[in-house]
């Protein structure tokens, strides 16, 4: 575990420092095909428009599976609107299932690498709920989160954050024209 979160340090920190637009949030979890519920953090970092980088831990604690959860998310917007942006996201991580040996599942193992896919919608906002339908490979099963994301810096412009860099020089405002 300790192997992990160092790594995952290694590979976060010249994310972080190189962007300077981050979010940090929660979720609530839902795994549909075991009907438990769990919890989760994620921090957001945005390198550009279209790329989120997004670590994120996981647990379920009500229901029949006991499990955690740390990976990361690679998000890509693929439709912004003016209120909604909508994502694809693929997701790696380690999972450590404590109850997976009262599982009828074969190939059910304590821990586990695991690999995510799914779609997401948020809002363009700098408090930014959001919601996201994944599908595990491994498992073959799907889960729901439903979040909130605060994104530091935020100005509430269209971008959902204030970035002086990348604000066009020749905007004008149109009660000025």
């Amino acid at each position: 575990m300790k192997k992990i979160a160092f790594i995952l340090l290694i590979v976060l920190l010249p994310l972080i420092g190189s962007s300077q637009n981050f979010g940090a949030g929660v979720s609530a979890l839902y795994n549909i095909q075991s009907e438990s519920f769990g919890a989760g953090a994620r921090v957001s970092i945005f390198p550009n428009r279209t790329i989120s980088y997004v670590p994120q831990a996981s647990y379920y604690f009500i229901g029949p599976v006991s499990e955690y959860t740390i990976g990361l998310s690679i998000e890509l917007k693929v439709l912004r609107l003016n209120t909604f942006t909508f994502y694809l996201l693929g997701h790696g991580g380690y999972n450590n299932w404590q109850n997976a040996t009262s599982s009828g599942l074969e190939g059910a193992t304590p821990t586990n690498w695991n690999l995510e896919g799914g779609v997401g919608v948020t809002t363009n906002k700098c408090l930014r709920p959001f919601l996201e339908y994944r599908y595990n490979i491994k498992f073959q099963e799907t889960h729901l989160q439903l979040g909130l994301l605060y994104i530091f810096g935020c100005k509430g412009d269209r971008m959902g954050y204030r970035n002086a860099k990348k604000v066009r020089k020749s905007v004008v405002c149109p009660a000025y024209k």
